[in-house]
């Protein structure tokens, strides 16, 4: 027997009809290449998505088409976002901190008819544009004319293709398993593979993430997107816009600065940001320098890897803020797990305690299953302490790559790649991923654990941890600090830091120091980078 309920697809259309109907006055700020601070409301935003996709069947484009963006986070990026979705075309984000030869091959393996790209990556473009085979046009997301002249009848003005069309567009009635947004991963490890994500996936992962113990969003809250709106679907913010009606601030092409950003906040009362710890490095040396606080953020999500202590405790502290923790991948849409709020049954629990709980990654939301298996799959008890190989499941996590059946996940459980803890509690912990982690004496080191400590003390603004090759250890860590020009740490002063904080035989066997720490496309430490260059380094003992 079923039961007699309405068969209503989650679909990213339903929320676009939503917002229009409830929330088209709320505001959206964006800072762009021809708008030094640009206004307009969710309205405008799906009035102009007509447009855009009147435009795109004038095209030829239809179901299932791939449609590409390199593009920061601003309105034109929204609207591409809700016109492509809701269409029926699949909006694929392109990262444009990839190489070149990176954003060949994905485009081509997607397969992308049309490309609509930002001002700053014409001539990022120019060079591969003939190797892009399936691209029909370019569109540059301005008003500026004069940018494209002498590129050819094959680029376009956004502002100029779009003017002409119609704001009315009938949108197609969608299944909420058809797919609507592609999303390559960083490519450390190879060529970057696709993940195509459906309707149903990302809005039931809007409505998860909208609530108290995630990262509890209401029609009140200003939310400015630090993490890109081409990567993983901006953690699903643009979409919250139109499920709850709060106002969204882009910070363009000037996301990363520190001082822009802290002028937006002020400005536009901003509630709720969220980004990578990098981001949340440079904010904190900004505002410490120039002895600022701030006034109206209540809250700052924290993804892509661990939030070093020493910055979780600045910005709860001494700005005040909640911290979320949370973790996810491209495979997972990426909300994995979260860590806002803590049980009541811990209440009793001392500080110190109380900080070490607020560090993990969190709990998975209702949606998302973990677990933490051994080398041999067998399931490992959740107490805190026993590590293993991390593995998900649920409703938005990738069954198998983009054009890779054969990827597909055999036995429902996808495997991250992460080594992990997970208490009695179900906070999980991310010891490492599986590739960093180190090997010494048949034991396993956490580089993740030594970086934190490492970075709580005040003359280390970035660190990394990697294995060196050890005749008699297998393997031993070498600590790298980032330059800050003065090198007050060597080993031995390392090791008096490090003591009674980790265990012993943890301590790194030496220190060096670079220029710069690379970072992947993402905002994370590029350790296979760091490994090539140090491949052929010899502990000196």
């Amino acid at each position: 027997m079923l039961g007699n309920m309405m068969p209503s697809q989650l679909t990213i259309n339903s929320l676009m009809e939503h917002g229009k109907k409830l929330f088209s006055k709320s505001e959206v700020v964006s800072i762009t290449n021809d708008h030094e601070l640009h206004r307009c409301t969710l309205g405008d935003i799906f009035s102009r998505a007509g447009q855009l996709a009147n435009f795109m069947r004038s095209c030829g484009i239809t179901k299932g088409d791939r449609v590409a963006t390199l593009a920061w986070n601003d309105f034109r990026h929204l609207e591409l976002y809700f016109s492509v979705n809701c269409s029926g075309a699949v909006c694929h984000t392109v990262n444009p901190r990839l190489h070149p030869n990176q954003l060949e091959f994905i485009i081509n393996d997607a397969q992308d008819k049309l490309l609509f790209i930002d001002v700053m990556f014409i001539d990022l473009i120019k060079p591969i544009r003939e190797k892009l085979s399936s691209v029909e046009k370019i569109i540059v997301l301005t008003s500026d004319a004069s940018v494209i002249e002498g590129l050819g009848n094959g680029w376009l003005i956004y502002e100029q293709v779009i003017t002409s069309h119609s704001q009315s567009f009938q949108w197609p009635q969608l299944n909420e398993n058809d797919a609507c947004s592609l999303c390559y991963t960083s490519g450390t490890t190879g060529n970057p593979k696709g993940v195509l994500y459906s309707h149903r996936a990302l809005v039931l992962q809007t409505m998860t993430a909208t609530m108290p113990d995630a990262f509890g969003v209401s029609k009140r809250d200003v939310i400015l997107p630090v993490v890109p709106m081409f990567h993983v679907n901006a953690w699903e913010i643009p979409y919250m816009a139109a499920m709850t009606g709060c106002k969204l601030v882009f910070g363009g092409h000037k996301v990363a600065d520190p001082k822009v950003i802290t002028e937006l906040f002020e400005q536009e009362g901003v509630t709720l940001t969220a980004g990578v710890p990098t981001v949340w490095s440079l904010l904190h040396e900004y505002l410490e320098k120039n002895d600022k606080t701030l006034h109206t953020l209540k809250k700052m999500l924290v993804g892509g890897t661990a939030m070093p202590p020493h910055l979780y405790q600045y910005f709860q502290e001494k700005q005040g803020l909640t911290v979320i923790h949370a973790w996810g991948m491209t495979e997972t849409s990426p909300l994995g797990t979260i860590n806002h709020t803590l049980p009541v049954s811990l209440d009793d629990w001392q500080e110190d305690a109380l900080f070490s709980q607020k560090l993990k990654q969190g709990q998975p939301p209702y949606g998302v299953d973990i677990k933490i298996v051994d080398e041999q799959g067998n399931d490992l008890p959740w107490n805190g302490k026993t590590t293993g190989n991390l593995m998900v499941r649920g409703p938005w996590i990738m069954e198998h790559y983009f054009k890779s059946p054969e990827t597909k996940i055999d036995d429902g459980w996808l495997d991250t790649g992460d080594i992990s803890t997970i208490d009695e509690f179900g906070f999980m912990k991310i010891s490492d991923r599986k590739k960093d982690v180190i090997k010494s004496g048949g034991e396993w080191i956490s580089s993740v654990d030594i970086e934190n400590v490492v970075m709580m003390h005040s003359d280390v603004s970035m660190a990394a941890i990697i294995g060196i090759s050890h005749p008699k250890w297998d393997e031993r860590p070498l600590l790298i600090i980032q330059d800050n020009q003065q090198q007050q740490l060597n080993i031995n002063s390392v090791h008096d830091w490090l003591g009674g904080k980790i265990a012993k035989w943890w301590f790194p066997d030496e220190v060096v120091y670079i220029d710069s720490i690379p970072l992947t496309a993402t905002g994370k430490v590029h350790k296979l980078r760091l490994r090539e260059q140090f491949k052929d380094f010899r502990f000196q003992n």
